[in-house]
């Protein structure tokens, strides 16, 4: 007896640890399981922030991109006149609209004059542009001053500095021929905006002027991102001057050309109001586009649909090229 009362203390003593150990060992194993639920918690409470604050962006662009995106589809298959304003009605023509725009007369030479002016425009930009902010990427007096001034064009309304082109180009009045007629070797100016023959060309030189300030300024910033050890490295290797630009400057420059060359081309296949406000596609359909035609359908004669059609051809062509630029360059450098 006296070896059992001493034995189940003992026992007793040691099954309390056992009790005890997996009470602990279930309250530890609880506590992860309790910290992953917050977590989640804690996340999905984020997520949800995080959505209601795209929202607003997220109507915005469905209301005011994705609605005229979808209507001006819509409407390229429909008889979408002046009438539908007061009837109510939009028959569906399903292709007719595209094949009344591309059989007529003017769209073969307003397809040209794009193609020309979306080229011509782009180049000039980004040479001149590029050129610019290479030269303003070296440090001198007054260099942060003569940079703002740079952005004046891009600044004004087009409708204002198309004015003020009108009046310099102008064949009697205008300050361009005046200085031309002032050479020994001129005796008179073209008819800038009135001459078949050089109202293309007087189109494009204004817009290559508008677009240059903003080829500079992103050009300008994606010099800043090149650090300046690699031009010391190139340097001591012999790399300076056209090597420098060509073995350093264009390969890291090279994603920044890609985007201001997709954004210019698209932003060029729609410019309107520099054309509107210098020659309103004349003369004679010499400097017609097919964003302005389309305007003119949509505005002049108000063939809404035929108009739409135009756009959304506009549309196409310049998904087209945005797609294969991209591809294109993005297998340069993966090469």
């Amino acid at each position: 007896m006296a070896k059992q009362q001493t034995a189940n203390p003992a026992t007793v003593g040691a099954s309390a640890p056992t009790a005890g150990g997996a009470a602990d060992g279930t309250a530890t194993g609880r506590m992860p399981l309790v910290r992953r639920g917050r977590r989640r918690a804690t996340r999905r409470r984020m997520r949800i922030i995080e959505l209601l604050f795209l929202l607003p962006a997220v109507a915005y662009m469905l209301l005011f991109f994705g609605y005229p995106v979808v209507k001006n589809f819509v409407m390229g298959f429909q008889e979408f006149t002046s009438k539908t304003f007061f009837t109510g009605e939009a028959p569906w023509v399903g292709f007719d609209n595209y094949s009344a725009v591309v059989s007529s007369a003017v769209f073969s030479k307003a397809a040209v004059n794009t193609f020309l002016f979306t080229t011509a425009s782009i180049a000039g930009q980004f040479v001149i542009g590029l050129a610019v902010a290479v030269y303003f990427h070296r440090k001198f007096p007054l260099s942060g001053l003569l940079r703002s001034l740079l952005l004046l064009p891009w600044l004004i309304p087009l409708i204002a500095g198309s004015t003020v082109w009108r009046w310099m180009l102008d064949e009697d009045n205008g300050v361009v021929n005046a200085v031309l007629t002032a050479l020994p070797f001129v005796e008179s100016g073209p008819g800038w905006l009135t001459d078949p023959s050089v109202a293309l060309i007087a189109v494009i030189i204004v817009n290559i002027w508008i677009g240059i300030p903003f080829n500079t300024t992103i050009l300008y910033g994606g010099l800043q991102d090149i650090p300046d050890e690699l031009y010391e490295a190139g340097e001591l290797d012999g790399a300076t001057g056209w090597k420098s630009f060509r073995h350093i400057t264009w390969p890291l420059l090279r994603p920044v050309v890609t985007v201001v060359l997709v954004l210019g081309v698209v932003y060029t296949l729609k410019v309107l109001d520099i054309i509107l406000g210098l020659t309103r596609g004349g003369p004679a359909n010499a400097t017609q586009t097919i964003a302005t035609q389309s305007y003119h359908l949509s505005f002049v004669e108000f063939e809404f649909g035929q108009g739409a059609a135009l756009g959304n051809i506009l549309i196409v062509v310049s998904l087209l090229f945005a797609v294969i630029y991209l591809r294109v360059s993005r297998r340069a450098v993966t090469e």
